[in-house]
């Protein structure tokens, strides 16, 4: 199953937001959740948009087929890049090289990686197609498309944190909360650098 099925495009430019919760790990008092604590508390906000009748549904795919397909209608947005545009700014083009440059890249913000399709997904705020629209049109060129309302995407279980099958999606950058997403201004700064070291390439 590939990351975006059925997918609906919206563009729009960058806001410049981060949601920044107080993170889930740590409550007044000091008690500290478990991992499996937080990965339902994340599970949960990624559900949040379905209908009762779909959760279920989307549980499911998680244990049979460990991605679901979920609808972007106001949780969250995501930008998708082509591989070959991030290994021009990446030290190495191995899957781990990549892994790490995104989460220094976005400051840990969860990154969606499609193996099969050699794509990746940086999930921003809801808000970012609408506002990135005026340089949405260049990006397109570079094969990079926002995501939004009226899209869906293939987002692998939170385990799902290494590529160990060839072609299966995961989390190349894990999500910690469905509330942190990656600043819509430091994805806007990694395509543009991206765009001129492959403008700056020299031809074969």
């Amino acid at each position: 199953m590939d990351a975006d099925t059925a997918v609906g495009m919206q563009s729009g430019e960058p806001s410049g937001t981060r949601i920044v919760p107080r993170p889930l790990g740590v409550e007044p008092g000091g008690f500290i959740h478990s991992t499996a604590d937080r990965h339902l508390a994340t599970e949960h906000g990624l559900l949040a948009a379905l209908p009762a009748s779909l959760r279920d549904r989307a549980r499911w795919e998680w244990e049979q087929h460990r991605v679901a397909v979920l609808p972007l209608d106001g949780l969250f947005s995501a930008v998708r890049m082509p591989e070959r545009l991030l290994t021009a700014l990446s030290t190495g083009t191995e899957a781990a090289c990549l892994d790490d440059f995104l989460a220094e890249a976005l400051g840990g913000g969860p990154v969606i990686c499609d193996p099969r399709f050699s794509r990746y997904y940086a999930l921003v705020p809801a808000s970012m197609p609408a506002t990135l629209r005026q340089i949405a049109d260049a990006w397109r060129a570079l094969e990079v498309e926002c995501l939004g309302r009226g899209s869906y995407l293939g987002v692998p279980r939170l385990d799902a944190v290494s590529r160990k099958r060839a072609f299966a999606t995961y989390w190349s950058v894990p999500m910690e909360s469905a509330a942190v997403l990656c600043s819509p201004l430091a994805v806007a700064r990694l395509i543009a650098a991206a765009r001129h070291c492959v403008d700056t390439e020299p031809e074969a």
